[in-house]
Order: C-alpha cells, then sequence, then structure tokens
C-alpha cells in the first residue's frame, strides 16, 4: 500500500511506484477535486499530447428510423 504524509508546510510527495507507473516528471500540474470523502489528483496534459488517444475507437452509430 503506497501511502503519502501531508507536510507542515502543506505538501505531498507522490510515491516513486504511483509517479512511474503514471509517467510523472517534476513540475506536473494537477487538477485537484475533493469528491465525497477523497481527493482526486488529475494530471494536466498538454492538448498536444493527448493527440490520437482515440485512434481506432469505433463510431457507429445506430440510428433511430425518422418518423413519417
Amino acid at each position: 500500500m503506497n501511502t503519502a504524509t501531508l507536510s507542515n508546510e502543506y505538501q505531498l510527495v507522490i510515491p516513486q511506484e504511483i509517479r512511474e507507473t503514471n509517467g510523472l516528471k517534476a513540475g506536473t500540474s494537477f487538477e485537484v477535486m475533493s469528491y465525497k470523502n477523497r481527493i482526486e489528483l488529475i494530471p494536466i496534459k498538454p492538448m498536444r499530447d493527448l493527440r490520437g488517444i482515440f485512434r481506432g475507437i469505433d463510431t457507429t452509430i445506430i440510428r433511430d428510423d425518422d418518423r413519417l
């Protein structure tokens, strides 16, 4: 289990395993959200890093027949 402790300066160190698994580097910005009884950190990625993430997605849509 990975744990982190809040310092006197209100800073957290993300455990190495989590940083490596998610490809986090020093200087990464995060969106911080409070959800129910937990805190979520979502890395903010530049738009150029998102290019092609939906490549190969199935875009077929089953449509209803038009009414007459």
